[in-house]
């Protein structure tokens, strides 16, 4: 069994695409390096990441399939969820095949991967409406998730768009590592001993603005106020609004 092992970025699944056209490998698996596995009986490749080799195969898939494709190819491949032998599968199929085949609905493969596109596309939209910012004291706005798939990238139009004149944090605790909004650009970031409790995705008192915590029970108020109790529906909040994203939404959490 040939198994290509990468360093989790899609730079480097690209990149072990790449060498595996050019070693003449076929790869009965793709996985990031911090996967585990066994040391025998395979054959493992270690894939270095190379920016011009990735290139290649990206500017390659854009000359032979739609954007919305090439979108979906990386859509999926933020879905972490073991897809990346089925995506080599795919981008081998798009090189390989005279005609265009991202709309062959037939193929059991590519049905998956529009799957779980929107799976992942759902996701994103759903933090974009359930995100909750904390004013800190240094008035950057900060806001927790923890997705079930890794959507940040997919956030990032959207915010820089929506919030242009104020310093923003979106970070994710599952995966440790957030987006931050300078007033300029969007950079990636990781905040070490970051001081936000994983339960509640509340940023420690001190390191909030002073007001904030009054401005989060009012909010709780108004969400109580408009509440009308004999129209209440658990079963139809759930379908719309999951519990699992709840613990970071001062409105289902009081805090007094």
């Amino acid at each position: 069994m040939n198994i290509f092992i990468y360093n989790g970025t899609f730079e480097g699944f690209l990149t072990a695409i790449f060498d595996a056209y050019e070693m003449k490998i076929v790869p009965d698996k793709i996985i990031p390096s911090e996967t585990e596995y066994s040391l025998f009986p395979d054959n493992y490749y270690n894939i270095q990441p190379d920016k011009e080799k990735s290139d290649r195969v990206w500017n390659g898939l854009k000359k032979k399939i739609s954007e919305n494709t090439c979108k979906m190819i990386y859509t999926v491949f933020l879905s972490e969820s073991a897809m990346e032998k089925q995506l080599y599968d795919f981008i081998c199929k798009i090189f390989d095949t005279p005609y265009n085949i991202e709309s062959n609905m037939g193929d059991a493969n590519i049905l998956n991967l529009r799957n779980m596109e929107r799976k992942v596309h759902k996701e994103a939209v759903r933090m974009i409406e359930f995100i909750r910012f904390q004013k800190m004291a240094d008035n950057i706005f900060f806001a927790s998730i923890s997705p079930a798939y890794d959507v940040i990238p997919l956030l990032i139009k959207h915010f820089e768009a929506r919030f242009t004149d104020q310093k923003w944090i979106i970070y994710d605790l599952k995966r440790d590592y957030g987006i931050f909004y300078n007033l300029k650009e969007t950079v990636q970031m990781t905040i070490p001993n970051l001081r936000v409790s994983h339960n509640s995705g509340q940023v420690s008192d001190e390191a909030k603005d002073i007001d904030e915590n009054l401005f989060q029970s009012l909010w709780q108020d108004y969400f109580d106020s408009i509440n009308i109790k004999e129209r209440k529906n658990p079963k139809l909040q759930r379908q719309f609004m999951p519990a699992r994203y709840w613990k970071f939404m001062p409105e289902k959490n009081r805090l007094r």
